[in-house]
């Protein structure tokens, strides 16, 4: 665990800045000494594996299982179940949902051999679970692996603290205009860096393909990129990241929102933006591969954005880097388009494209599976 040097303006806050519930003793090397205590126990050759998947609310939930010893493969687990009434994914009168592992990660939460395991839902009678993109989203990859997709993903977030006020603003007020923040160094123009970097190691540890983070327009909105990953590879790393993002966010007493647009107003909003690339568009000409998809993604412009994240149209209002909702469009370099083709793709006539009309919120299964369906 680790303590926030971040400054708040509220109460219950602890001698470095930070919301804490309990707040700790007065001498914090004694409340840290009383919990590694019990973290460095010996496990006696068990491990924990901690269960994670999606709920009917697009968020994510876990439980722990204990295993009798290490692990090589997500194929050596055993499938488990949960009350799906209680997260939106079943009736109370039919409520079990059964927990398929799809990958496992190195856990940087309890370290040693334990594990993270992603996994997909399944109903009682087979079938996947209604909330479970996954699975469709692995048939689209499966069905065009020739074309060997590589993804990248932009995953714009907001911090705020428990009275759910974006952290450093002012109580109850707002910060100076936006123009400082974006890639912002040093006190007043950046907020959490903290947990930004506790995730940004912990992501590196447990082996998801984290390339970058940075701080974004809006003071308190940060964004990290997963990828280039092929595939379903994405889906499940991205996701998996937002789990870690939730879980390390909740030591440091702050809360997560993907909102797409959490503060009204002349404030950016947060997307998702997915870069895209097939074997065709990499190829010598590829910008030809490129143009041909600018076609086919304005003729299923609508049916992409009902996937594309809830909200998303108080974000994409044609202001704030953003097209609008309404209307298809591309060019080069224009982040107000709904699709970008960096300039140095063009240059080099192939590559790959940006689509900037996700929300934060959006599931990647399904942005990265309609894509390949296109």
């Amino acid at each position: 665990m680790a303590i926030s040097t971040t400054v708040s303006n509220t109460e219950n806050v602890s001698r470095h800045g930070f919301y804490t519930f309990p707040p700790p003793p007065a001498n914090l090397a004694d409340y840290y000494s009383q919990l590694m205590k019990y973290m460095k126990l010996d496990q006696k050759g068990a491990i924990l594996a901690e269960y994670v998947w999606i709920d009917g609310c697009n968020g994510v939930r876990s439980k722990t299982k204990t295993l009798s010893g290490p692990v090589k493969s997500y194929k050596e687990l055993p499938e488990w179940n949960f009350d799906g009434s209680s997260c939106g994914q079943a009736p109370s009168d039919n409520s079990d949902v059964y927990l398929r592992p799809v990958a496992t990660f190195p856990d940087p939460l309890r370290g040693g051999d334990n594990i993270l395991v992603m996994c997909e839902c399944w109903d009682h009678d087979g079938t996947p679970n209604k909330f479970n993109s996954r699975h469709d989203c692995a048939r689209q990859m499966a069905a065009h692996a020739d074309q060997k997709p590589w993804f990248g993903l932009e995953q714009e977030y907001t911090l705020l603290g428990p009275d759910g006020w974006p952290y450093g603003w002012p109580k109850g007020g707002f910060p100076a205009p936006q123009g400082p923040y974006y890639c912002g160094v040093g006190t007043t123009k950046v907020y959490c860096r903290d947990i930004v970097e506790a995730h940004y190691k912990a992501c590196m540890y447990a082996g998801i393909k984290i390339s970058g983070v940075n701080a974004e327009v809006m003071p308190a909105q940060w964004e990290f990129q997963v990828g280039p990953c092929e595939g379903i590879e994405l889906g499940d790393h991205l996701w998996m990241a937002r789990f870690l993002l939730h879980r390390i966010s909740e030591e440091f007493g702050v809360q997560i929102t993907f909102s797409p647009k959490p503060i009204p107003g002349d404030w950016n909003g947060a997307g998702l933006h997915t870069n895209v690339s097939t074997a065709d568009m990499r190829k010598d000409g590829g910008m030809k591969a490129i143009e041909a998809a600018m076609k086919k993604l304005e003729k299923r412009h609508v049916e992409h954005i009902a996937v594309y994240g809830e909200g998303n149209a108080e974000r994409m209002t044609g202001l704030h880097e953003t097209a609008s909702l309404d209307k298809f469009s591309w060019a080069v370099a224009d982040r107000g388009a709904s699709i970008r083709i960096p300039r140095q793709c063009a240059a080099d006539g192939k590559g790959y494209f940006e689509d900037r009309r996700p929300a934060s919120n959006a599931c990647p299964y399904q942005i990265t599976g309609i894509m390949m369906e296109t």
